[in-house]
């Protein structure tokens, strides 16, 4: 059993008896939301500032619910422990939808569809195939760790704590290639005008808000905000200014 799987069961067995409730939240007037606030564009810092696609968009969420807004950040492997222990209300940092976190947490309907890149230096794999006896940086505790685990032939795989080391481990040549979020993995591709090249997608995956465990209400309450600000457009103007695009699930 991994790291990660070991987390997950003890999330599972901690529950989250005391988690506050829709009503209860509303009742004190503010969401306390937990993120990384270190993968850009998604959640991240621009100065003291924490800014991104997600965080513009709970805060929307957050409006259409009436409710103030509270941000706390820490390590993405830690994020799912602090919900647990009812340390904020819910979670938006690109977890993907998966069978084994589904056992810890519940989430939301989807707030964006992505999937695993893999990026490489110029010459490097582009392929699942050509990761065979590669060396491949990856997040800690991510779906990207995951998936690259179970590549036939796959080499190392390196582990890093911010996504951003395992970008920098791949530009200094300390590994072959990097597997992240597609949308993150096209920034930097940009960004670093030819050192990187985009390669397959490894895998798709649906990304949701992750609340705690037996709190029907506030998943509710979520999933109608959200299905509020898709409607009316703000979603779409706060993916466009990130993305040039819509990322919602189609």
């Amino acid at each position: 059993m991994n790291r990660m799987l070991l987390v997950l069961a003890a999330l599972a067995v901690t529950g989250a008896a005391h988690a506050r409730t829709l009503d209860q939240i509303k009742k004190s007037g503010t969401v306390t939301i937990a993120t990384e606030g270190a993968f850009k564009p998604f959640n991240y810092f621009e100065g003291k500032k924490l800014t991104g696609f997600e965080v513009e968009l709970a805060e929307a969420i957050a409006k259409q619910m009436g409710l103030k807004v509270k941000w706390v950040t820490q390590p993405f492997d830690s994020l799912l422990i602090g919900l647990s222990q009812n340390r904020y209300d819910f979670v938006i940092a690109s977890h993907g939808i998966t069978p084994e976190r589904e056992k810890a947490v519940s989430f939301t309907s989807p707030h964006y569809c992505t999937g695993g890149l893999i990026v490489a230096r110029p010459g490097g794999p582009k392929t699942g195939a050509a990761l065979a006896g590669k060396t491949v940086a990856v997040q800690v505790g991510t779906t990207y760790l995951e998936n690259v685990q179970k590549v036939k032939g796959v080499g190392d795989v390196k582990t890093y704590p911010k996504d951003p080391d395992a970008q920098q481990a791949l530009l200094a040549g300390r590994v072959d290639a990097w597997v992240s979020d597609k949308f993150l993995a096209l920034d930097a591709i940009k960004a670093t005008a030819g050192k990187l090249q985009q390669g397959d997608l490894l895998f798709q995956e649906k990304i949701g808000m992750a609340v705690a465990k037996n709190n029907p209400t506030l998943v509710t309450g979520l999933n109608s905000a959200l299905a509020a600000v898709q409607k009316d457009g703000t979603y779409a103007k706060i993916s466009q200014k990130y993305f040039g695009q819509d990322i919602r699930c189609k």
